[in-house]
């Protein structure tokens, strides 16, 4: 092999190298090689928008088909042969997680084992020691850490763990049939002694649900903090129509008055126990193909709470269709629900695990 050279990124280099790379190492990989793209100071007010899961592909979003923003500062490598691209890497920050950058590298794999991605990488680092951020301030980004996201058992698994990352999280994409959970039974909420929640359909425009998920978001992120999440925020990013949020059910608790069991409430709903967002068109239902759904609670109630009021909402949503959810280490009420079933084989776990490494 002869002496590599490198240079930015320039345009028509994607055509080269998906050529030759073939097929990704994964979703991950799939959605890291749209990010591969020319360098980029950013500018402060960019619009936050998407194509697929982001404008620029950064995979990290929680939701099935969370909108993230695009890449603001980046900068993006490729390494010839002899004039012929045959690897590239990119390190980008990502508005929503702004305490670490992104980072991917990919290498033909005839040129793999030749230290290339290593230097890509150290390359990488460099440039972004001396550069500065454009929603944080301006501050430096060589104090920031580097995160990526790998397919468990791949190469780029292996490497990114030989260059010094860890586990920071690691996501399951879960299959739930249906008839696998007994279908559970809730009251209105108007009986006299009934403790049964409610259950209501809710546009995804409402601002309680919105409030509801950015906090929930924030919380089972909080591995690797979000920027401040307002409710007109999460609606855009989890909720909107460019989200691909199709429609919404929450769990209630009965309403009850401050004042007592022998007071009427004063307001006809319950508190908000549990909600599911789906990103699926009615079409999925028909062709009973699965419904990608968030699923989520109110981060205010006690753990066991959260437990109950998630598998309650999960046995209700896939009693006649299935459900496809995305179960993040973090999300430990979604765990407690999802890991005894697959341990009993009742679901199913789609391909094998994502995890999201760390510097």
């Amino acid at each position: 092999m002869a002496q590599l050279t490198y240079r930015p990124w320039r345009e028509g280099d994607d055509r080269a190298l998906l050529e030759l790379w073939g097929d990704a190492e994964g979703a991950a990989a799939e959605q890291f090689r749209g990010a591969l793209a020319p360098d980029s100071d950013g500018a402060r007010g960019d619009v936050e928008s998407r194509a697929m899961h982001d404008g620029a592909s950064s995979p990290s979003a929680v939701g099935p088909r969370a909108a993230t923003p695009p890449a603001l500062w980046r900068r993006c490598l490729v390494a010839e042969d002899q004039g012929i691209p045959v690897a590239a890497g990119v390190v980008y920050e990502a508005a929503l997680h702004p305490a670490r950058l992104w980072a991917y590298v990919e290498v033909a794999r005839d040129h793999r084992r030749a230290g290339v991605a290593t230097e890509i990488l150290g390359r990488l680092r460099e440039a972004a020691a001396g550069a500065t951020t454009v929603h944080a301030a301006d501050a430096p980004l060589g104090a920031a850490k580097l995160r990526t996201k790998v397919t468990a058992g791949t190469s780029g698994a292996a490497f990114a763990e030989a260059s010094g990352f860890t586990v920071l999280q690691r996501s399951r994409e879960v299959l739930v049939r249906p008839g696998t959970l007994k279908l559970p039974v809730f009251g209105d909420g108007t009986e006299a002694g009934d403790s049964s929640p409610l259950v209501e359909d809710l546009a995804t425009g409402s601002v309680e649900l919105s409030d509801a998920v950015g906090r929930y978001y924030a919380e089972v992120h909080a591995w690797d903090p979000p920027a401040p999440i307002s409710v007109g925020r999460a609606q855009q990013l989890f909720l909107s129509d460019a989200a691909g949020a199709h429609g919404a059910v929450v769990l209630r608790a009965p309403a009850a008055s401050a004042f007592g069991a022998g007071v009427a409430p004063a307001k006809k709903k319950g508190r908000l126990r549990a909600f599911a967002v789906s990103y699926a068109g009615p079409a999925s239902a028909v062709a009973e193909q699965p419904s990608e759904v968030l699923l989520g609670h109110e981060v205010r109630l006690d753990p066991a709470d959260a437990a109950d009021a998630v598998r309650g909402l999960l046995a209700l949503i896939a009693y006649q269709h299935p459900v496809q959810l995305e179960v993040d280490d973090s999300m430990a009420a979604v765990r407690a629900a999802v890991d005894p079933l697959l341990a009993a084989g009742a679901v199913e776990q789609i391909g094998p695990e994502t995890l999201t490494l760390g510097d």
